[in-house]
């Protein structure tokens, strides 16, 4: 990481606000405290206009000199997750923020974090960033480096599979900005290299993943450590009663902003759903692949995925795998590959790619179905980020067809599942190919349960 010698100094107080104002399908509807947290556990749907900026940066509280670095980085206008939580975010507020993946939730925390920054003392960040993979950790930190760095502030990435002696010696020299997975933090805390007594601001990035990955005992760990009096913000692509314990343990009168919901997807992406063979599956990612400049395909497991990654390398197709049990190095070397546009297909495990900012992702491959719409979201939102148009295609065996119907019915995709072989023309141009109409499954009936009451129950003696 970069750093410079000059230090900004001074310390941000947190300014009490009137209560957070949520854009509820065009209309701002006023939340009072109780009512805020007794949504924490079942978040209502709120909807803001996706791909309307409604204010510039500026308005919204962004210093020159950051908004100078937004623009070098072609960023003109806000996103809507930013601008609720920008303000929220400068004001010292704790902030719950919900919105689908790529809709710009680094910076909607990042900005007010970089702005409440002052000088660090040697092992004693003022600022942390929990995040629940190595790949999402190394963005963050990236994304965070050039605000930091304006500012005369260092940012560090904490996380395991790399050398810990480069991680120590940067906390020694004192960084401001720790972005960190929990395993790796915690085994640098048990050993004194760093104390997070001092922290100021805490960010927890894709909570509901952490939730998933079993990771919230580490994190209960972790935050029992933090001593001062500091600002608290809690972001993701889904919030449910798994972080609730978290926001209700954690957090003091949090702004609650959400943008979408977790059972819309995002709009401008096409998806298809193809019944293929099991033996055929390569090659139809093959003949896909070809009309594509990146392809991310996920599978379920370490061992699918390196078997995916060979099958469509013997079949000529630049592809490679990235999961957990490769080295750290070879993950990062993989990733960036495919991020410069070296590498056509890379073929993931949903830990591994979990969280991943890669722009102009144009096609995504559901290889294996995924277990429950919430992962089909997932794994889905790496495409048609920033509002960009993409592909959703999902491979669907004989035997999955039941389970993938009701994963559609969750979703609320209407959308066929047609039969196609790799010999099929229609694999070319997926995105314009359009299923006939008389294949379009009907919406599900709601089933109305009638009360019993009045009718005669039957004995089972």
């Amino acid at each position: 990481m970069h750093r410079s010698e000059s230090r900004i100094t001074g310390r941000f107080r947190a300014e009490r606000r009137p209560p957070a104002k949520v854009m509820v399908a065009g209309q701002l509807r006023r939340l009072s405290v109780t009512d805020r947290a007794r949504r924490i556990l079942s978040w209502s749907t709120v909807a803001v206009a996706a791909n309307q900026h409604t204010s510039a940066f500026t308005g919204l509280g962004v210093a020159e000199d950051l908004t100078a670095i937004l623009n070098d980085q072609g960023i003109t206008a806000p996103f809507p997750i930013q601008t609720l939580a920008l303000p929220d975010g400068f004001a010292g507020r704790d902030i719950c923020g919900q919105a689908k993946t790529g809709s710009g939730k680094t910076l909607a925390f990042g900005l007010p974090l970089i702005e409440h920054l002052h000088a660090a003392k040697p092992k004693q960040p003022l600022a942390l960033v929990l995040v629940p993979t190595r790949e999402l950790c190394i963005q963050v930190a990236e994304a965070l480096e050039a605000f930091a760095q304006r500012r005369g502030f260092s940012v560090t990435a904490v996380y395991g599979g790399a050398s810990m002696k480069g991680q120590i010696d940067a906390l020694h020299r004192g960084s401001e900005v720790v972005v960190a997975t929990p395993g790796r933090l915690i085994d640098l805390t048990d050993r004194n290299v760093v104390s997070l007594r001092a922290v100021e601001t805490l960010v927890l990035d894709e909570a509901d993943e952490m939730a998933d990955l079993g990771f919230l005992p580490q994190v209960h760990y972790l935050l029992r450590q933090l001593d001062v009096d500091h600002q608290t913000m809690l972001f993701s692509a889904t919030l449910d009663g798994r972080v609730s314990q978290l926001v209700n343990l954690y957090m003091k009168d949090p702004a609650i902003h959400m943008v979408g919901s977790e059972t819309i997807l995002v709009e401008t992406s096409r998806h298809r759903f193809i019944q293929v063979h099991h033996m055929d599956k390569p090659k139809v990612a093959a003949r896909i692949a070809q009309s594509a400049d990146r392809v991310l395909v996920f599978v379920r497991t370490k061992r699918s995925c390196d078997r995916a990654a060979h099958d469509l390398a013997d079949l000529g197709v630049r592809a490679r795998a990235i999961h957990g049990d490769l080295p750290q190095k070879k993950r990062e070397r993989t990733l960036a590959d495919f991020a410069a546009g070296k590498l056509r297909v890379m073929v993931a495990t949903n830990v591994a790619a979990r969280g991943l900012d890669i722009d102009g992702v144009d096609v995504v491959i559901h290889y294996d179905v995924p277990e429950n719409s919430r992962t089909y979201l997932h794994r889905s939102g790496r495409t048609a980020r920033a509002g960009e148009a993409g592909l959703v295609v999902t491979f669907v065996e004989w035997d999955q067809l039941v389970a993938m119907r009701n994963i559609q019915n969750e979703a609320g995709l209407l959308e066929p599942i047609v039969k196609m072989f790799s010999n099929d023309e229609r694999l070319d141009d997926l995105a314009s190919w359009e299923a006939p109409s008389d294949l379009t499954p009907e919406a599900p009936k709601r089933i109305v349960r009638r009360s019993a009451r009045g009718r005669r129950r039957r004995s089972l003696l």
